[in-house]
């Protein structure tokens, strides 16, 4: 008689990753190489973000909405921009459950796939001129897509990364996988600026807009197997073994741990807060209301990002130096500060816009280097897998989701001065949670 188990009736990846780790036993993988991939990971899902985000400005409003004037047009295509956020949770919620189910392998697979394929099929999008309302519904269910995705596409690498981390070198081992932000954001926006800058208007925005689009499967499918060879090391395994890194379900989770989720949600809201001021908002700003040309502008924030890949590595040594609390503190601080002159910097000509991105993606980089990292240190070892993945996708909703549609609707009807009120209203969250995160550094990282 033939006995029917669990995983006869769901086949998994489990089986597969269990056979590669074995391949693997005889030699470990040094943490340089889980940081490599950590960073693949994370360049690839924030390459397809800022592609998506970038175009939102250049290319959606009149492409997708062509019946509006500028400004509401890209008002209307910062509202799509926002639905990935609010979908980002709901992806976690349905594949933490097919990891559970099906193994991490699978998970994986399915949520790059998902996201490379969103993204490349945004390339083959029409326009509103030709097929209608229908463009806006495509653009929406590929957005949403990506926002599914990405809630999958938590490989528990980092947790990793930093359960492997020597007690004095925490900060370092954190900043680490936030470096692959900046850098997806310098992919995008350097294959935009050299389309915009090298083809006229109308062949940019027939045809030229879309070959970034074409890279994010491409992206995604390298980043796959980067993650998929980690995910099947020994180390990984053995940290599964002992149910450290395993998926829960979220009920339990906020039955344990509720108040570490609400409270590691409020802290990087500084830091998400200003992700969207010092990228996608500047863009729109600066190309609805200056005569700079979106491509030279483009550039100025690449050689922004640089400097925030540079303030996420000071972020490292700081926080081992000072602690992550009082980085933390300190960066919403100067984000504080940094508000009160955005203002006079953005409307200040060609050189003032050039200080307000270098000035905030240098301030982003000090905070956002340890805003995961500070969140993810709350829960238990158990909890942590499950936990870093749903307080990320809040605190990405709540700070960063509508950040440029917001940041726009206040600045074009009251002036820019309304949009520092708002960035301080994440300054204010994150001082308040820091205050209630007593605990902060006591757990175990």
């Amino acid at each position: 008689m033939v006995s029917v188990t669990h995983e006869t009736l769901n086949p998994t990846s489990s089986t597969l990753e269990s056979d590669a780790r074995s391949m693997h036993a005889g030699g470990s993988v040094a943490p340089g190489n889980i940081a490599i991939g950590v960073i693949i990971g994370r360049t690839s899902e924030f390459f397809d973000f800022f592609v998506y985000a970038i175009a939102s400005v250049l290319v959606f409003p009149k492409l997708i909405f062509p019946f509006a004037d500028p400004l509401h047009g890209t008002l209307l295509s910062f509202l799509v921009f926002s639905l990935a956020f609010i979908a980002r949770p709901i992806g976690s919620f349905i594949f933490m459950a097919i990891d559970r189910t099906y193994g991490r392998g699978v998970k994986l697979t399915i949520a790059l796939f998902l996201l490379g394929g969103s993204t490349a099929s945004m390339s083959f999008l029409p326009g509103y001129s030709e097929v209608g309302v229908y463009a806006i519904i495509l653009l929406a269910i590929f957005r949403i897509g990506q926002g599914l995705a990405l809630g999958g596409a938590w490989d528990g690498l980092a947790s990793l990364l930093a359960l492997n981390a020597p007690t004095n070198h925490r900060g370092w081992y954190a900043m680490i996988p936030q470096l692959g932000a900046p850098i997806g954001f310098m992919l995008a926006s350097a294959l935009f600026a050299y389309f915009v800058t090298s083809l006229t208007t109308a062949d940019f925005l027939d045809w030229g807009w879309r070959y970034p689009f074409f890279c994010a499967f491409a992206v995604n499918v390298v980043a796959l197997f980067a993650r998929l060879r980690l995910v099947a090391t020994e180390e990984f395994g053995t940290l599964l073994e002992r149910h450290e890194l395993e998926p829960v379900k979220m009920t339990e989770l906020l039955r344990v741990h509720g108040r570490d989720v609400l409270i590691g949600a409020f802290v990087p809201l500084a830091s998400f807060a200003t992700f969207h001021l010092v990228t996608v908002f500047p863009l729109g700003w600066v190309t609805l209301y200056s005569e700079q040309s979106s491509g030279s502008f483009l550039l100025v924030e690449f050689l922004g990002a640089i400097c925030g890949i540079l303030a996420i590595i000071c972020s490292g040594m700081l926080a081992d130096r000072i602690g992550r609390r009082n980085q933390l503190a300190i960066g919403a601080v100067l984000i504080a500060c940094f508000a009160f002159v955005a203002p006079w910097l953005l409307d200040g000509g060609a050189t003032g816009r050039h200080i307000y991105v270098v000035l905030g993606f240098t301030l982003l980089g000090l905070s956002f280097g340890q805003a995961a990292g500070a969140s993810a240190s709350r829960f238990s070892q158990n909890y942590r897998y499950s936990g870093s993945a749903l307080v990320s996708d809040l605190s990405w909703l709540i700070g960063a989701g509508f950040a440029p549609f917001v940041a726009l609707a206040l600045s074009s009807q009251f002036g820019l001065v309304y949009t520092s009120l708002y960035l301080l209203s994440g300054v204010v969250c994150t001082l308040v949670a820091i205050f209630f995160s007593k605990t902060l550094e006591t757990r175990d990282n």
